[in-house]
């Protein structure tokens, strides 16, 4: 992991933030809040593509993998590492698709793999198809793409599906949408990184401002599993359970 690392950080595009170091989940919100500040982002993408790490084909990830890397071992103890495949009921099965769960080499596979399929795709897209303002922020497979104009965002939606479908990968089409973040009326909100995001304004200068709120099904998630600990320590001496 360490050598992938090592060759990929001086690749990876600057709105790529998940897995990598020095990065995490706050730069990519603090980044967000900047983009809509600064630009004009009137309409924000939120994509979210299908079992991702179950998707990603070993095909591509080697094609990718020999762009940078010309040693043969290292390609070859990758494409073993990918063809681990799954144990069930003690029978192991091996896929053509997908990252190991929980090894250590999945996260940066995964953003070598959306480098090449999105970050430089989008990069050069919206320097040669977009007119006004584009930010784009991801963290993992966890994107936010913001647009000026309505139009060039739904030509985006459209274009990256077929971009996704051209390397084995799909947008879950009920968990991706495109939302008003200003104009007329109250702007929709959109979810990133476990928090909800509106628009609001200053109580102090009135002018526009970003909030955001833990996302409402986790916060009941979590109060849940609060009350039933609470609930299981309720003869606990007071002292015990507020520690």
């Amino acid at each position: 992991m360490s050598v992938l690392e090592a060759i990929y950080e001086q690749d990876f595009v600057g709105f790529s933030y998940g897995f990598r170091p020095g990065r995490g989940q706050h730069d990519a919100l603090d980044a967000l809040h900047a983009g809509i500040y600064r630009r004009r982002v009137s309409w924000v993408l939120d994509a979210d593509i299908r079992g991702f790490f179950d998707a990603m084909a070993h095909s591509w990830i080697i094609r990718f993998l020999e762009h940078r890397i010309a040693d043969k071992r290292i390609l070859r103890l990758i494409a073993k590492w990918l063809k681990v495949g799954t144990v069930e009921d003690g029978r192991r099965t091996r896929g053509t698709c997908g990252a190991p769960q929980g090894a250590v080499i999945s996260p940066i596979l995964a953003n070598v793999y959306l480098h090449y399929v999105f970050d430089l795709w989008v990069h050069r897209w919206r320097r040669t198809k977009a007119s006004g303002d584009v930010i784009v922020i991801r963290y993992a497979d966890d994107t936010i793409v913001g647009f000026q104009h309505e139009h060039e965002a739904r030509v985006f939606l459209d274009d990256l599906k077929e971009r996704m479908r051209a390397f084995e990968l799909a947008l879950h089409p009920d968990k991706t949408k495109q939302r008003m973040e200003r104009g007329e009326g109250k702007p929709e909100t959109f979810d990133f990184l476990g928090f909800t995001h509106f628009c609001t304004r200053s109580r102090k200068w009135g002018s526009f401002v970003i909030g955001r709120k833990t996302i409402k099904k986790r916060m009941v998630r979590k109060l849940q599993a609060i009350k039933m600990e609470l609930r299981r320590r309720m003869h606990d001496p007071i002292a015990k359970t507020g520690a």
